[in-house]
């Protein structure tokens, strides 16, 4: 009974499960910080345990490693691009067009805006472990079946649908490394010209597939 009503306790107004969320998003919050500065491979538990202003006992009571830390900040990141990507597509539909601008230009903007998002997501899970790398391609794929969806319309109803989903894949794959490049410093150009660019090749590539079944 004591250790029932021990671990029930409430501090500040926060109970035992509120105290560790509260830890485990300090711990999100430094990895992110870290990561995505000095680079995962540079970083040490204890690096992010001093970061977050936790001990080292805190951090093994939510992550079992500094790989499982890295898939944590990256799940945490990735849940909120694509809800925030899925929803402004969604306010622009009916309009096709205006969805995939609408998507992409809250994509990019959002890695484009944080230097520390865009090396995590674009560059520090890139071959991080097996299990990073399979979380990765699930992302991808994710992302290109949220394209299919929008421009489904514009395909015509004869088309094969491998021919849509491998559209879609390619678009995804390849404004990923368009951004991986922007991250690195090779492409000199504004944010507002990569949303263009992008935009451009989605619609010059659905209209394509629409007119060759």
């Amino acid at each position: 009974m004591t250790g029932t009503q021990t671990a029930g306790r409430r501090y500040g107004g926060r109970d035992a499960a509120q105290r560790q969320q509260e830890r485990r998003t300090r711990l999100i919050q430094a990895g992110l910080d870290l990561f995505g500065t000095a680079g995962y491979a540079s970083v040490s538990v204890k690096q992010v345990c001093s970061h977050a202003g936790l001990t080292e006992r805190y951090f093994y009571e939510s992550f079992r490693d500094r790989e499982d830390l890295l898939a944590g900040v990256y799940n945490d990141v990735i849940t909120t691009i694509i809800a925030e990507t899925a929803q402004a597509a969604a306010a622009a539909a009916p309009d096709v067009d205006a969805q995939l601008r609408a998507g992409l230009e809250v994509f990019i903007r959002t890695l484009a805006g944080d230097a520390r998002m865009a090396r995590l997501v674009l560059i520090e899970v890139v071959g991080a472990s097996p299990r990073l790398e399979v979380r990765r391609r699930e992302v991808l794929h994710e992302f290109a079946a949220m394209v299919a969806a929008v421009v489904g319309p514009l395909t015509a109803p004869e088309a094969p649908s491998s021919r849509l989903t491998m559209t879609a894949m390619s678009l995804v794959g390849g404004v990923n490394e368009l951004l991986v490049d922007w991250t690195l410093g090779h492409q000199d150009a504004t944010v507002e010209e990569l949303i263009d660019l992008c935009h451009t090749l989605f619609i010059t590539a659905y209209r394509a597939v629409s007119d060759q079944p």
